[in-house]
């Protein structure tokens, strides 16, 4: 009876959705998932099972997979039942309607969108009240998926990103005496052939509603079509699920290729090493033959027991001098010299893109288009800006200048070129041919700059600690150390902006949710306590009281 009590709403819990407390929401189920994960610490599995029915018939984790799903990008796109939750009587009829008993999961709606070699992928959209049910399992799964995780997996984790396992493999690769050989395995359709029977004997979560997510197949074409493998890509809970899938490999091969001692003073290391991103990985090892007869046949042999297998045409050994290509980076030591760049590839797809963009607008105005390709611009030298990427950057504002430089000729045929450099570019700070246009912004002028990438400072990027759990309360302080550290480093370094982000306790003071870098943000001079003070605010948040205050005057 005490357990059916505390999984209902609190008492003093208004009935709408505007009125819930997200913060508390927050920490109550906070308290649930450290608990989850002391108790996996600990091997007290049914302990394990029964927090996860406790927080899956919270209120609280309920509002907050609701929440999640309806401020999302995807909260404007419905599955095959049509229905979005857009407004807040919807929501909080959401929060009361998901319920273990009699839920049966509807199909997927079956999308396709392009791959980067131009083939399709297979999308399945779960129904809005499929993907909350997938949120809120996913919120007792994940504390679980994190402690029992791999250590060098990177993919589809909480404060892991591409970035360190960039820097793992400058840690596996870079020395003289690193290995020089790397296994680039390709899972062939990693999430559409995952085993449904592995997925259900290892996968600690209420089996009952993962075989109904996994068997409740997808409609294409106003067909149904029934799933037997594989988990959908477009799931909440798919990623997660995959991870687990391929948890154990660094386990395996640790297990199976240990260290040799040949004497006292002497012995051999194998210099194995994983680096998983979701279905991306690599394994090094110290020769060919190695990869080739002990490596390989145990990665065969896991992923056979799942379901899983490599792709023949894409798998294959390199040299560390012929280099590789890994998430968008080339990794290759140059005539012994170790060195991680952006990849040929990839540089000629960001290209197409500022080159699509200029084409699509002959016509626009040149503060719009600057406008438009700003974003793009910071967003690729923010992902390359901690590898080796000066000389890529510097190639990149060259193909962007010569697009730009014809966007300008075609504006003024009966122009000479004196007067459209004069016209579209200046010199500023000592650069010349900056792209640039005179603005004004609140009353005043101002000059609004297409920014260069050469002008990104080469910064290197601090590695994640490998056993780092963010559910874990012993890593509290080491997460909060590293938030600080990340955002400094979005302050570029502004150390007064960073007082003021401290000062707040890292917290939007209008809606009260964080303020990372998730949500775009700015500075304002907002009331506090009486006082005028200069303040961090969400983008959204400075907009709608900006509204607001229109409407009172």
């Amino acid at each position: 009876m005490n357990v059916i009590k505390t999984t209902c709403a609190p008492a003093d819990q208004q009935r709408n959705w505007d009125s819930i407390d997200w913060n508390k929401c927050e920490q109550e189920v906070r308290k649930l998932q450290v608990r989850l994960v002391k108790a996996q610490k600990e091997g007290r599995y049914n302990k394990v099972k029964a927090l996860q029915w406790l927080l899956t018939h919270s209120f609280h984790a309920k509002a907050l997979a609701v929440k999640r799903v309806t401020s999302n990008k995807g909260k404007r796109t419905s599955g095959v039942d049509h229905v979005l939750w857009s407004s807040s009587e919807a929501k909080y009829q959401a929060v009361s309607d998901l319920k273990r008993r009699d839920y049966t999961p509807q199909p997927l709606k079956r999308v396709h969108i392009k791959k980067s070699n131009g083939k399709q992928r297979p999308l399945g959209i779960p129904t809005m009240k499929d993907r909350a049910m997938q949120a809120l399992y996913l919120l007792a799964l994940e504390p679980i998926a994190e402690t029992t995780a791999d250590s060098h997996s990177y993919g589809f984790r909480k404060e892991r990103s591409t970035a360190d396992a960039r820097q793992m493999c400058f840690t596996a690769l870079a020395k003289r005496v690193s290995a020089e050989w790397v296994l680039e395995a390709d899972i062939k359709g990693c999430f559409d052939h995952i085993s449904h029977d592995w997925l259900l004997t290892h996968i600690p979560m209420d089996r009952v509603v993962l075989k109904k997510w996994l068997k409740s197949g997808f409609i294409f074409n106003k067909e149904l079509f029934l799933t037997d493998e594989g988990t959908p890509q477009g799931g909440i809970i798919s990623p997660t699920l995959a991870n687990m899938a391929l948890d154990g490999l660094q386990g395996l091969l640790a297990e199976k290729i240990k260290r040799k001692r040949v004497s006292k003073t002497t012995c051999i290391n194998p210099k194995v090493h994983l680096v998983r991103y979701a279905d991306d990985f690599i394994i090094t090892g110290k020769s060919k033959d190695q990869l080739e007869t002990i490596v390989l046949p145990l990665v065969r042999d896991f992923l056979t027991e799942r379901g899983l297998t490599l792709s023949e045409e894409k798998t294959r050994i390199t040299h560390i001098e012929d280099g590789f290509d890994f998430l968008g980076f080339t990794i290759r030591k140059y005539e012994g010299k170790f060195l991680i760049k952006p990849s040929k590839e990839k540089l000629k797809k960001f290209s197409e893109k500022v080159a699509g963009i200029i084409d699509a607008n002959k016509t626009s105005k040149q503060d719009s288009l600057i406008r438009l390709l700003n974003p793009v611009i910071t967003g690729w030298a923010n992902y390359y800006k901690g590898c080796n990427a000066s000389d890529t950057f510097r190639k990149a504002d060259y193909l962007i200048f010569q697009k730009l430089w014809a966007w300008a000729l075609r504006r003024h045929p009966k122009k000479g070129k004196y007067w459209i450099a004069n016209k579209y570019f200046r010199t500023i700070k000592n650069q010349n041919w900056r792209f640039a246009v005179d603005t004004a912004y609140k009353g005043k002028d101002d000059v609004f700059v297409l920014k260069k990438l050469y002008d990104t400072k080469i910064v290197r990027y601090v590695m994640i600690k490998q056993d780092a759990n963010p559910f874990d309360p012993e890593w509290n302080a080491y997460f909060k150390r590293r938030e600080t550290y990340k955002m400094l480093e979005t302050f570029q370094g502004k150390k007064p902006v960073l007082y003021i982000w401290k000062r707040q306790k890292g917290v939007c003071p209008i809606c009260g949710e964080i303020i990372g870098r998730e949500l775009p943000w700015g500075t304002t001079d907002y009331l506090v306590n009486g006082l005028m003070q200069r303040t961090l605010v969400h983008d959204t948040c400075r907009r709608r009281n900006d509204q607001l205050k229109l409407k009172l005057s």
